[in-house]
């Protein structure tokens, strides 16, 4: 699936398990952050300002990380 039709080498590729690559690929569209993702091939991402490496690094990180990692993430963030 190519919604943006990006060419297959445009954008960086974000090495993520296969599992979890659909659920960031869609979430990456909520957030119109321009990305592709075909079957069997890497997702890949165009990030063009600082806002959207964070919204990437964050949808990625709330997939990846442990339960443990996450709650003192947002324990930490509450405490500042």
């Amino acid at each position: 699936m190519n919604p943006l039709n990006l060419e297959p080498e445009a954008g960086k590729v974000v090495n993520i398990s296969l599992a979890d690559r659909w659920q960031v690929y869609l979430r990456l569209q909520q957030l119109d952050i321009p990305c592709s993702c075909a079957t069997n091939q890497p997702l890949r991402v165009q990030v063009q300002n600082s806002v959207a490496a964070v919204q990437l690094w964050s949808v990625a990180r709330q997939l990846t990380a442990s339960r443990r990692e996450l709650t003192f993430w947002l324990e930490r963030c509450w405490s500042l």
